[in-house]
């Protein structure tokens, strides 16, 4: 598996780029743009997607006259994902058109109807924004007897500009209403600061808006359109590949060269910047705020780069100063990294300075590794029986593992792997004499297959660790090769979720196959396949899906995820998340089981009777209890029903949603001895004053939260229970 490592990804299928994230896209007028004339890089790039797609993907599909209209209804729906800009007689035109050879233009390399159809979107798009900036410029009435629904994905599109455009200014109306309810809130918390300033810690929370909620709008959609502007023809093409690609599956994809570079720095956990942490900032998304400097890196080690300076100019050794005001936190990243030893020159100002006080700093980039962002481990004291049981946890973001770097046959010491920072965490664990060990995937997308099987033979003393399939049939088994070591033997629990996919639930499903642990929390995505990464195209690379695995006891964990032996608060409940609700997910089988055995098995009434207990505990523990209001409060305003366009209305029934929320953390926090927040404008500063010093801690440095930890606890306790 030298040149292409098998990847096990549960995160959806990613968005061309960040503007097509919504339906309220915004697209520049086409007068404003040069044409998009197709490089002979990008002709041999769509030859080789189509190429892969026809003859190596899993379902052995060829890309053909019967995959025309699937790919080009997959196209549509990422375009206008909430089928607000696109006309039905717009979809019908390109059907009629395209819809027998838009896969043998594919073939050819040929990106025209795509083209052509994207222009199409760019042009109904600039009509919206046209509408909405001509609806703004009007009376606006706020008290209307109107109803709008917001989710649109399964509605179907207008078949007319009228209805088109009648819909457009109901949005627009909305949009200012919820930027007059939300200016109030701040407001409202800029007093609690001002009033109350011990609350904020010490930073700079009021955010003191003078701007009108028009003028926050129509500041909005300007800046859309210049992101769109600065729109490179390369991410065009991203989203025309991509969308042929989740036409045959949602993990296989195709990124562009700047997704590209994002995809390897999240499995390798490293980059070639300059060390900072950055978002929009919160009082004027125009800007660019640094959060916190990474230790060690070129930004710390100039000290002239502080935290909570505004980007605002970025240039390269052979550039001019760019000014990055209005530009998206991908765009500031995306020109802030680069090879390392090469120059970056940065623009930063303080907050609440003016411009011309602004300094410039010259960094040479380099190597900056995420350290917080791979395997955290700690021990935790727990009161059990009379006596206190030493807990381990390790908490695994994802299956990372630097493939470059192993390509390239570097010294697994110099690069980051989940297998060896694992191996070391249960290694520091084991040392302390710890009772039991509590492993934590929730919400890991998955990553290497390699890993977690290194990672199951950690566990497992012998036999098969997982079984995968491709499009011919031929299964190949991941045996368990370490001779019989067994790193870990002892008393086990691994905590899922729904936010657990892929190379998560294999190595939950070989744990609860085997009865090593308990397997504990709620049903996973049920991501049940695996991808390689081509970065051998022309331009950009490619995730494409050709196995398919399972477990040891011939299961598939796709679309069916795994489910728990005891099941806690679905903090997803009622989201619409995972495999499951995908369009086109790949069944779930069988196959035959592997000559496995069983160490150890809970037997059916033992986990009834850990189900019936630790229900009760839920039903009695303020954290649990708070969670399960959320997920009830939750369904209280729900997009795919009518959203009344009155602002006495909608801000009479937000308030209610409000005072049942604050009722809920108020009924916690007088459970748990703390005191009650007296109004909803308090506690939301509270919160906020908190995520904000929480955001400039390290990961290792920064406390647990109590609704996080209490499933810790709970797995724990499940854990030594299940051996009485």
């Amino acid at each position: 598996m030298s040149k292409q490592q098998y990847l096990l990804s549960g995160v959806a299928s990613a968005m061309a780029f960040a503007l097509f994230a919504s339906s309220v896209a915004s697209f520049a007028q086409a007068s404003d743009r040069t044409a998009f004339i197709q490089k002979p890089e990008q002709r041999v790039t769509a030859r080789q997607v189509a190429i892969l797609l026809d003859r190596a993907h899993y379902n052995d599909q060829r890309l053909d006259e019967s995959m025309s209209q699937v790919i080009l209804q997959q196209y549509f729906d990422k375009l206008d994902p909430n089928r607000t800009l696109l006309l039905q007689s717009d979809v019908d035109e390109f059907i009629s058109k395209y819809g027998k050879t838009y896969a043998a233009y594919l073939i050819r390399g040929d990106l025209t109807p795509g083209i052509e159809i994207f222009e199409r979107f760019r042009t109904r798009s600039f009509e919206y924004f046209k509408a909405a900036k001509a609806h703004l410029a009007t009376d606006i009435d706020l008290y209307t007897n109107k109803s709008i629904i917001l989710d649109r994905e399964k509605a179907p599109r207008f078949r007319s500009k009228k209805e088109q455009l009648e819909y457009w200014k109901n949005q627009t109306t909305l949009s200012l209403i919820t930027i007059m309810i939300n200016q109030d809130s701040d407001k409202a918390k800029d007093q609690v600061y001002l009033q109350n300033p011990e609350l904020a810690r010490g930073q700079d929370l009021v955010k003191a808006e003078s701007r009108t909620p028009k003028e926050i709008l129509l500041n909005r959609i300007k800046r859309q359109e210049e992101q769109l502007e600065r729109l490179k023809n390369d991410e065009v093409m991203e989203s025309i590949l991509d969308a042929a690609a989740i036409a045959y599956d949602p993990h296989s994809n195709y990124y562009a060269p700047i997704q590209a570079q994002d995809i390897q720095i999240q499995n390798s956990l490293q980059l070639e910047g300059i060390g900072v942490s950055i978002r929009p900032d919160r009082k004027n998304p125009d800007y660019t705020r640094i959060i916190s400097l990474v230790d060690g890196g070129p930004a710390a080690k100039s000290g002239q780069i502080l935290a909570n300076d505004l980007i605002i100019g970025i240039a390269q050794s052979d550039g001019e100063m760019v000014d990055t005001i209005g530009y998206s936190t991908r765009e500031i990243v995306a020109l802030i990294r680069g090879t390392r030893g090469t120059e970056v020159t940065v623009k930063v100002k303080q907050p609440n300075t003016p411009d011309s006080q602004a300094r410039t700093i010259t960094l040479v980039r380099d190597i900056v590794r995420q350290e917080e962002s791979g395997v955290q481990y700690r021990v935790i004291d727990m009161p059990y029986d009379g006596g206190i049981k030493k807990v381990g946890v390790i908490e695994i973001p994802s299956f990372y593992l630097n493939f470059k770097a192993r390509r390239e046959g570097i010294d697994v010491s110099q690069y980051r792997s989940v297998s060896h920072d694992t191996q070391k965490a249960l290694q520091a664990l084991t040392d302390q004499g710890i009772d039991g060990l509590v492993v934590d995937l929730r919400n890991n997308p998955g990553g290497s297959l390699d890993e977690v099987a290194k990672m199951l033979a950690m566990f497992i003393k012998e036999g098969p660790l997982v079984q995968i399939r491709d499009n011919r049939g031929n299964v190949q088994v991941f045996e368990d090769t370490d001779g019989g070591h067994q790193f870990y033997d002892g008393k086990l629990s691994v905590l899922i979720n729904l936010g657990s996919a892929s190379a998560s639930e294999i190595f939950a499903a070989a744990i609860q196959d085997y009865g090593l642990g308990l397997v504990v929390g709620s049903t996973t995505t049920g991501k049940g396949t695996a991808q390689t990464q081509r970065d051998d195209l022309a331009l950009g690379s490619m995730t494409l899906t050709q196995r398919k695995f399972y477990r040891v006891n011939g299961g598939s964990t796709q679309t069916k995820g795994v489910v728990p032996d005891v099941e806690l608060v679905n903090i997803y409940e009622g989201i619409e998340f995972g495999e499951r609700e995908y369009k086109n997910p790949l069944p779930w089988d069988t196959i035959n089981s592997t000559n496995y055995h069983a160490e150890g098995k809970y037997s059916p009434s033992l986990l009834s009777s850990l189900n019936k207990q630790s229900k009760a505990r839920q039903a009695s523990d303020p954290q649990f209890r708070y969670l399960s209001e959320l997920n009830a409060i939750r369904t209280l305003d729900d997009d795919k029903k009518p959203t009344e366009i009155n602002l006495q209305k909608r801000r009479a029934r937000l308030d209610m949603i409000e005072k049942r929320t604050l009722a809920a953390e108020n009924a916690r926090r007088q459970a748990t001895g703390e005191a009650p927040f007296v109004d909803w404008s308090t506690y939301q500063a509270n919160l906020e004053a908190l995520a904000e010093e929480r955001s400039a801690m390290k990961e290792n440095e920064r406390p647990k939260l109590p609704e996080s930890e209490v499933y810790v606890f709970e797995a724990a306790r499940l854990m030594f229970d299940a051996e009485r």
